[in-house]
């Protein structure tokens, strides 16, 4: 959540705190112009992960969110097993079947499957993906098309890995 404390119809340090109070593993960045210290201690306190104060540049912005959401991402607890169709993913063990039958995947063909299967039937946008399985998005948007057109060669069936034109990918949840 990326939260402006200076909210025309109230307080967002009390929609910080009721954020909080509901979920402790939602990653909250407060963006205000308040900069004083008092006002940044009152905001982590109130449960934000991070405090930027206006005017910031849109590159820290990203950095902020980006570690935000690797905080968060890694709070988070793992499925072990996803099955979606005919797609079988133990994450534990970091194994893929299709159809029973066992695929071999590279770590970051891995990494891109289990970003597009932990929202199967879902529009996942490169971004997303490569923050998944990259750990950032400042990277070349054609690694994640090269890594995709690989995978689908693995999984025997390019019809698993849809393009959604535009915006990503979507695992198929049949």
């Amino acid at each position: 959540v990326l939260l402006d404390l200076t909210l025309p119809d109230g307080d967002g340090t009390d929609l910080c705190r009721e954020l909080r109070r509901r979920s402790s593993q939602l990653g909250i960045i407060a963006v205000t112009a308040r900069g004083e210290e008092r006002d940044r201690v009152l905001g982590l306190r109130l449960g934000a992960d991070d405090y930027v104060v206006k005017p910031f540049s849109m590159v820290e912005l990203q950095a902020r969110i980006e570690a935000v959401l690797r905080r968060t991402a890694q709070a988070a607890p793992e499925r072990n097993l996803i099955e979606t169709g005919s797609v079988r993913i133990d994450v534990s063990a970091r194994t893929v079947t299709v159809d029973g039958r066992d695929v071999t995947l590279t770590r970051k063909e891995f990494d891109v499957l289990l970003s597009l299967a932990r929202q199967p039937g879902v529009a996942v946008p490169r971004d997303r993906i490569l923050l998944d399985a990259w750990g950032t998005t400042w990277t070349d948007r054609h690694t994640v098309e090269v890594h995709v057109g690989s995978l689908r060669g693995k999984l025997g069936d390019a019809r698993l890995v849809e393009t959604v034109r535009g915006i990503g990918y979507r695992l198929r949840n049949e």
